[in-house]
């Protein structure tokens, strides 16, 4: 059934869209003990249409929407009438990140991080990419089922652990023991509502906040050391490069917001692209005619199966299934809806991205479809999209490719016939449930039996 509540019916400036009257929660716990009552958002669509409203802890009643014109107007929005989401990811974050910044502020922030990521820059990474993916991998075991995630997740850390700082050294093992601790919790704590109780350390924030404390102690040695390097004006890393940014009104960075956005590069610059790194490996090992193909296109030297593998498994397997915008002015209008004030847009990536008006047959995994055409940036939106899109797209991009050519040059992954993993929520993110097992040999050890 499709249409509008009783509700907005009698409510002549606020009109939505039709949805589950139980609150998520409520809802959670009817499907743990009968998952028949459990439902995708994909049945939610069958159900309800493209939009449609659900309740959703943190936010309360939101909009979601799937309608693609409508998730243009949304990307296209002017910033004072869509902002940024309530409560937003600058509760693990810290209030200098980009996550929780709005309007010009947002802008002003974002402007000194671009050059970070700007092509130039990004050719400069591509080296450290592959060295790292190659000494990550060296050690993995040989013809041994085991979880391709931790050892992407420890390959992706160092990578950007080094681009962000440049170096290695004591405080850099330190943070690579604490960050994926701080990532799990603090993904956790972004996506639930938790109170935010200390309870002297020991409640789950309180135990958030004695890491975010460590954090904040090692990541100030290495700014103070930066500051103090004679040299600092040779260096290519982003630490060197943010203590030299400055506002459109001269003033520089200070140190609590280069703390908050080194926090914000280093989580979500690695976390996502490691499940991103894990899914692609699981959907390999399944099809594995691809794999043979793909293989065969590195080999010869051509990247761009590659790259319209890495664009098909971020559609089917989004590590983000959804992003936010907070309406700004009341009734605002958006197809046949009139939103109110404060109410949330839910950009449904999942749904926009097997939408069958978009993709054709869009359950089907076929990389193909994207040597055939180029991804839509309204279609295709792993990275959201918009003023609020990933700053580190690009990045990620080139890392996913570079990772995943090395993998496929370099070892030989083993098929299977099992079924696809399920989905796992790990707080903010996606993931294979069994953490993309993967089944490798060094190439060139099977070369030589061969």
């Amino acid at each position: 059934m499709h249409g509008d509540t009783a509700h907005n019916a009698s409510d002549p400036v606020h009109r939505l869209p039709d949805g589950p009257r139980a609150p998520f929660l409520l809802r959670m716990l009817m499907a743990s003990f009968d998952r028949s009552k459990s439902m995708s958002l994909d049945e939610r669509r069958a159900q309800y249409g493209p939009d449609f409203t659900l309740k959703l802890p943190l936010f309360g009643k939101c909009l979601v929407i799937s309608e693609p014109d409508e998730v243009r107007q949304i990307f296209k929005a002017d910033p004072t009438d869509l902002g940024n989401m309530e409560p937003n990811l600058g509760r693990v974050m810290g209030s200098g990140s980009l996550f929780a910044r709005s309007g010009e502020s947002h802008r002003s922030q974002r402007k000194l991080l671009t050059p970070a990521f700007h092509g130039n820059r990004l050719a400069e990474y591509r080296t450290l990419m592959a060295a790292e993916a190659r000494a990550g991998m060296a050690n993995w075991p040989v013809g041994k089922a085991v979880a391709s995630l931790p050892a992407m997740n420890a390959i992706t850390l160092n990578i950007i652990l080094r681009t962000v700082f440049g170096a290695e050294g004591e405080d850099l093992d330190a943070l690579r023991r604490l960050l994926p601790r701080m990532v799990k919790l603090g993904s956790i704590l972004a996506a639930t509502p938790i109170p935010e109780w200390d309870l002297f350390g020991y409640a789950p924030w309180g135990r958030f906040n004695r890491m975010r404390a460590e954090y904040d102690a090692i990541v100030g040695r290495l700014i103070e050391r930066a500051r103090a390097d004679p040299n600092i004006a040779a260096r290519s890393d982003i630490l060197a490069m943010l203590i030299g940014a400055h506002y459109d009104d001269g003033a520089p960075m200070t140190d609590d917001e280069i703390a908050d956005e080194l926090i914000t590069l280093l989580t979500a610059g690695h976390e996502t692209t490691a499940t991103t790194l894990a899914w692609a490996i699981e959907r390999l090992r399944r099809h594995p005619e691809f794999m043979a193909k793909l293989v065969a296109a590195l080999d010869a030297g051509d990247d761009a199966l590659l790259g319209a593998f890495i664009n098909e498994v971020q559609r089917t397997r989004p590590v983000i299934a959804m992003t936010f915008r907070q309406v700004l002015t009341d009734g605002y209008a958006i197809g046949r809806w009139r939103v109110p004030r404060g109410m949330h847009l839910m950009i449904a990536i999942s749904l926009v991205q097997t939408d069958p008006r978009l993709f054709d047959e869009p359950k089907q995994f076929r990389p193909e479809r994207f040597i055939e055409k180029r991804p839509d940036p309204y279609e295709l939106i792993p990275f959201g999209g918009g003023v609020r899109r990933c700053i580190g797209a690009a990045f990620a991009q080139m890392e996913l490719q570079v990772v995943l050519r090395t993998l496929l040059t370099e070892h030989v992954i083993e098929p299977t016939n099992q079924r696809g993993e399920a989905w796992l929520s790990r707080g903010v993110a996606f993931a294979p449930a069994k953490g993309g097992q993967i089944v490798r040999y060094p190439r060139e050890a099977m070369q030589h039996v061969a």
